[in-house]
């Protein structure tokens, strides 16, 4: 079907999202895709455009992998879904041994879902259960803590548990009460050492431990980098602080690795760079290389084993989704894993993200560049309209949205959050096409806040 007919079919009957749907009906030239090659995409009318935003985060190794193609048309052969209620498949079992051995030590067990919203709310979920069903049971365990500007989806609990407005205040009403400290991050505000900023953040989080630790469930958090709410880059030592308020006052430690897991920030998994293990794990995103939707959430034998019991005790884990443990989704994860234990796998992230800083160094000198944030190949660049007075572009403004028009044009596609514009770029990205994504970025800054 040609350009104009998907166009107006798209206009007619989809809904886009996160996107003002007024704006893009009145735009004539939005982008339909129709294939990928490695780290590009093309469009309906025959245009190239580097895949600079990971087909949002979750691309790994690029479009149309010869070994994750091969392994879903493998499984294909067999059955492409059986469910995983009353009974198993081979893909999902195998996976789940794969995910055991590769995550943090000490999380032994595997429930899947079908996104990362998904995976947070079994997380906060399997927390709160917890504290009811251990034994000595302590119900008065039900509070949770999250830090501002986090961001765990677009579902209700995981709304309740997130903190970015923008997205999200509306639902108020609709949320879950959680306490929450100010995210660690705070380049624009901060008149303080690095040192002094992580004491006050870890002392601001230490009251509420001292306050409320009788009734606290779980800490629940992204390590190292908040992605959504602007990407927003903690401190070290942060994470490993929280670990010891939690055990400290025996309060579970969920970490949401949907964004920063699986080689995003340098490591397996971000915890890992500060010898951290959650006692709950959410993945997602890059976890079966971009191909399909599939979430996990994994934790510890001692929280698995407050839910065993008789059937007549109900203390079942009463959660599940129709597509749970899919066949074609867990053999393409199973797949893309494999990839990703080559050696050269998180040798070549690390070349990669080395490459990237270098390429962003010039950019921080921009007049209206305040800031820039990478761990790993996940990173985020601040714009402002008055860099001296730390000004910001107002939301009317669309400076980020009007940077990324510009990249588009160039033949690269990114998104923002906000003022900052995302680096998110497929893992497996080289080094030429990664100067190409940082050459036309910084262009499209210029162009975009040129007065």
């Amino acid at each position: 079907m040609n350009y104009q007919k998907l166009s107006q079919k798209d206009k007619k009957y989809l809904w886009h999202p996160f996107t003002q749907q007024q704006e893009w009906i009145a735009d004539k030239d939005i982008t339909i895709i129709t294939k990928g090659k490695g780290t590009f995409l093309y469009d309906a009318k025959g245009k190239k455009y580097l895949d600079g935003v990971s087909s949002l985060w979750c691309n790994v190794h690029g479009h149309q992998v010869p070994e994750i193609d091969r392994a879903i048309q493998k499984q294909l052969k067999k059955i492409a879904h059986s469910t995983l209620l009353g009974a198993s498949n081979e893909p999902a079992i195998l996976l789940a041994e794969k995910l055991v051995k590769l995550a943090p030590k000490g999380l032994t067990r595997v429930f899947y879902s079908d996104s990362g919203s998904e995976a947070n709310e079994i997380a906060a979920k399997m927390a709160f259960q917890y504290w009811q069903q251990k034994k000595p049971a302590k119900p008065k365990k039900n509070l949770f803590l999250t830090v501002r500007e986090g961001y765990h989806g677009d579902t209700i609990g995981s709304v309740s548990l997130g903190g970015v407005d923008l997205f999200h205040q509306i639902f108020g009403p609709m949320l879950f009460k959680t306490l929450k400290v100010k995210s660690p991050h705070d380049y624009s505000s901060r008149k303080v050492s690095n040192t002094q900023w992580l004491k006050d953040c870890v002392k601001e989080a230490e009251a509420v431990f001292k306050k409320y630790g009788s009734r606290l469930a779980a800490v629940h958090m992204e390590p190292l980098m908040e992605g959504a709410g602007g990407m927003l880059a903690h401190p070290w030592g942060y994470l490993k602080a929280i670990r010891r308020l939690c055990d400290k006052y025996e309060v579970l430690l969920i970490l949401d690795e949907v964004a920063t897991g699986f080689g995003r920030t340098g490591t397996l998994f971000a915890c890992e760079q500060e010898g951290v293990r959650p006692d709950i794990l959410c993945l997602a995103k890059n976890l079966t290389g971009g191909y399909l939707p599939l979430a996990a959430t994994l934790t510890t034998e001692k929280v698995y084993k407050a839910f065993l019991g008789a059937f007549e005790s109900t203390r079942t884990f009463y959660h599940g989704h129709t597509f749970t443990g899919n066949q074609l989704a867990c053999a393409a994860a199973l797949a893309n894993l494999e990839l990703m234990e080559k050696e050269e796998f998180l040798a070549n992230i690390e070349k990669s993200s080395q490459m990237l800083q270098e390429f962003l160094e010039p950019i921080v000198a921009h007049p209206h560049v305040a800031d820039v944030r990478l761990r790993g190949m996940m990173g985020g660049i601040e714009l402002v309209k008055d860099k001296t007075h730390d000004i910001p572009y107002g939301y009317g403004e669309k400076m980020g949205y009007r940077v990324c028009a510009e990249a588009k044009k160039l033949g690269v596609l990114i998104r923002p959050l906000g003022n900052v514009i995302v680096l998110m770029p497929p893992l497996a990205i080289t080094r030429k096409n990664l100067m190409r994504l940082i050459e036309v970025i910084s262009l499209s800054i210029h162009r975009a806040t040129k007065d």
